[in-house]
């Protein structure tokens, strides 16, 4: 019986890194991951969906779409989410030969 690796398994079911379609299933994963993030630090620092909406200047039903990844979402509000939530945030852009890094501690 022939295994194969992760990548192997991903490249053939979702496509080849640079296609439109890994394009997209590279992206929505990293946009659930960021909403389970978000829910997570928001629960393990009690706070309703309406406390970080109060801070950040949204609705709770705008928190809960972050959370469940159900609408689109500026990286302005999710900075404005994560900064309320008092989360270190860390972002790193690579483009080609340049790769740029911004934070805030």
């Amino acid at each position: 019986m022939k295994s194969y690796t992760y990548d192997e398994v991903k490249d053939e079911l979702i496509g080849k890194i640079g296609t439109p379609r890994r394009d997209l299933f590279e992206y929505e994963l990293q946009m659930d991951l960021i909403g389970q993030a978000i829910k997570q630090t928001r629960q393990e620092q009690n706070l309703t969906q309406e406390e970080p909406g109060k801070l950040v200047g949204v609705q709770k039903a705008q928190i809960s779409r972050i959370e469940n990844r159900t609408s689109n979402v500026t990286m302005q509000t999710l900075l404005k989410v994560f900064t309320a939530l008092k989360a270190k945030i860390r972002l790193q852009v690579e483009l080609s030969d340049m790769n740029v890094q911004v934070g805030s501690d």
